[in-house]
């Protein structure tokens, strides 16, 4: 489902009610756990968190003209979708993530290389997204975004 909803609050307008409150619940987590530094813009028809260009003037390697991604959040037809870019670059986190999803949920987990998706929606596990959204620091997601993707 693609939006163009010029801001977070009037994506999350734009969804179902049963959607809106899951979504609402989510962005929270993310914003109260992230490290200061990162701002939330919509990006890629998501909810997004990035490092903004005063910070990181280079851009994303994609497109220099955007704001290096961090975090995007998206409600889709049969899910609800974190990417997080930190668990594609970094073994370390990916490894500490899937380990700990066990002991937070009871679904199996569903991921692909920077995605998690979550089929039952009253099943996130937003003690542990919180944990997540907290483990890198803008100038950490700098060191490693350089080193992983600008070749």
């Amino acid at each position: 489902m693609q939006s163009f909803a010029k801001n977070p609050n009037d994506y999350i307008a734009e969804l179902p009610i049963e959607r809106q409150k899951v979504m609402t619940e989510l962005r929270e987590v993310i914003k109260n756990n992230l490290p200061n530094g990162f701002d939330e813009v919509m990006a890629y028809s998501m909810i997004g968190y990035v490092v903004p260009l005063k910070t990181y003037p280079a851009g994303y390697h994609c497109n220099t003209k955007l704001p290096l991604c961090f975090i995007n959040i998206a409600s889709q037809k049969n899910f609800i979708v974190l990417h997080h870019l930190g668990i594609y670059s970094s073994d370390k986190l990916l490894n500490w993530f899937v380990g700990e999803y066990p002991k937070h949920c009871k679904t199996k987990l569903d991921m692909g290389k920077s995605c998690i998706r979550f089929k039952k929606v009253d099943q996130i596990p937003s003690i542990l997204i919180g944990e997540l959204a907290s483990k890198i620091t803008v100038k950490k997601w700098i060191e490693i975004y350089e080193k992983t993707f600008k070749k």
